[in-house]
C-alpha cells in the first residue's frame, strides 16, 4: 500500500529520479545502437528489422516523453497555492496524468555486459552515490544479470533491492531511554536545518506524549532565538534562551538544569550552524558537550547531525569532522524536496553507518518523517511499484 508520505516523497523527490532516469535512457540507447551495429553483414535483413523495431520504439517513447513534456508546463502554468476550486480540481487532474506517465514499465531490454557495467557505475555516481559505492551496487547487480538482456524495469528493481539493503540496517528512529531527561544535541553546519528540525521533532515528541523542552544554544543568530520561540509557543513546550551573542556553553549547563529541576522527559538543544573546517567553532562544540556532561554525567544520550541534501558529496567531509569531535548518534537529511543530490544518503549510510532517524521533504510538520529505505529507494530510481 501507498503512504500519503510515499506519494509526497515520490515527487518531491523528481530531481534526483529524473536525473537518474534521463542518464540511465542515454545508456540504454546507446546500448540498444551498439546491438543493432554489431549484427554481421549475412544477418542484414535482420538487422534491418531490428533497427525498423528500434525507430519505432524511438517514436513511441518519444511521444511518451512529449505527453510529460506538455504535463509539466500544464503544471508549471496552475499557481500552487490557488483558493479556486476549479484550479484545484485542474491542478489534481495534471498530477495525476504525470504520475501515470512516469509510473509506466520501461520494456527496452539491454545487454548486462562490462560496457554497461561500466555505464551504470557512472550513472549512479552522476546521481551522487559515490563511486564506491557504485561500484558495490554494480557488482551486486552484475552477479545476478551478467551476459543476459533484461529490461529496464528489471534493472530498477535490482537497483531498488540494493539500495535497500544498504540502507535497512541504519533506519532507526531516535531511541528513547528510561533515564530522564534524555539530552538531545543537534549540529550542523550553516543552513542545514537545525532549528526547524528541533521544532518539528518537539511538537511530534509531544503528541506522542512526552514532555518537552527546548534549549535555544545557537545564540550567534537572533533569527534563530525568534523562530526557536515560535516553534515552542505553536508547541507549548518551555524554552530556556539566553541575549544574542552570550556563551552557547552557559545556556546549554542552564537548558540541563532546569529540565532536571522540570523533570522533562526530552531536552533538545539548537547550536550554531558551524562550517566542519572551522577549527575553533568546532572545539567551541566541544565545549557545549563538555559541559552537559558536568551535569549530567550520561549526558547527551543523542547527538544529532542535520545533513542538507543539497549539499551533495561535501556532505561526507562534514560527517567525518562532526563524527571526530563529537561522537555522533544519527543523522536526519533534510531539503530532499529541493535536490537533484538524494543519491548522497546512499553513500553516508554505506560509509558510516550511522543511524538514520528521519528525513525531511519541506516545510510543514508532516514532511518530517521516519526514514524507511525502500520507500526512499523506489522514489529515488523512479520506480512504477505501487
Amino acid at each position: 500500500m501507498v503512504t500519503g508520505f510515499f506519494k509526497k516523497l515520490k515527487n518531491k523527490l523528481f530531481n534526483s529520479s529524473s536525473k537518474f532516469t534521463k542518464n540511465l535512457d542515454e545508456a540504454v540507447k546507446e546500448a540498444t545502437e551498439t546491438d543493432v551495429e554489431e549484427i554481421d553483414d549475412g544477418e542484414k535483413s535482420s538487422a534491418e528489422t531490428l533497427e525498423k523495431i528500434k525507430k519505432n520504439e524511438e517514436v513511441k517513447r518519444g511521444e511518451e516523453e512529449n505527453q510529460v513534456s506538455q504535463v509539466e508546463n500544464m503544471d508549471e502554468k496552475i499557481n500552487v497555492n490557488s483558493n479556486n476550486p476549479k484550479v484545484n480540481k485542474a491542478k489534481s487532474v495534471v498530477k495525476k496524468a504525470f504520475d501515470f506517465l512516469r509510473s509506466k514499465p520501461d520494456t527496452r531490454k539491454i545487454l548486462f555486459n562490462d560496457d554497461f557495467v561500466e555505464k551504470l557505475e557512472d550513472i549512479l555516481i552522476s546521481s551522487d552515490v559515490g563511486s564506491k559505492t557504485a561500484l558495490k551496487i554494480s557488482e551486486k547487480i552484475s552477479s545476478k544479470a551478467y551476459g543476459r538482456k533484461i529490461a529496464v524495469t528489471q534493472l530498477k528493481e535490482y537497483l531498488i533491492d540494493e539500495i535497500t539493503m544498504i540502507l535497512e540496517p541504519i533506519a532507526k528512529p531516535i531511541p528513547i531511554y528510561q533515564t530522564v531527561p534524555q539530552i538531545v544535541v543537534v549540529v550542523g553546519v550553516n543552513g542545514s536545518g537545525k532549528t526547524t528540525t528541533i521544532g518539528k521533532l518537539a511538537s511530534q515528541f509531544k503528541m506522542a506524549g512526552k514532555s518537552v523542552m527546548i534549549g535555544a544554544g545557537d545564540t550567534f543568530r537572533a533569527a534563530a532565538i525568534e523562530q526557536l520561540s515560535v516553534w515552542a509557543e505553536r508547541v507549548d513546550v518551555p524554552i530556556v534562551k539566553g541575549d544574542q551573542g552570550s556563551d552557547p556553553a552557559s545556556l546549554a549547563y542552564k537548558s540541563v538544569e532546569k529540565a532536571i529541576n522540570e523533570n522533562m522527559d526530552l531536552l533538545f538543544i539548537d547550536t550554531a550552524g558551524r562550517l566542519q573546517n572551522k577549527t575553533d567553532l568546532m572545539q567551541e562544540l566541544v565545549k557545549i558537550v563538555t559541559v552537559i556532561k558536568k551535569v549530567k554525567s550520561d549526558a547527551p544520550e543523542n547527538i544529532i547531525l542535520v545533513l542538507d541534501a543539497t549539499t551533495g558529496q561535501n556532505i561526507i567531509s562534514q560527517v567525518e569532522i562532526f563524527q571526530q569531535m563529537v561522537n555522533i548518534t544519527g543523522i536526519i537529511m533534510t531539503k530532499l524536496d529541493g535536490s537533484a543530490k538524494g543519491g548522497v544518503l546512499i553513500s553516508v549510510a554505506d560509509r558510516f553507518k550511522l543511524p538514520i532517524h528521519a528525513i525531511g521533504v519541506g516545510e510543514t510538520l508532516d514532511d518530517l518523517q521516519p526514514f524507511d529505505p525502500e520507500e526512499f529507494a523506489t522514489a529515488l530510481i523512479g520506480d512504477f511499484r505501487e
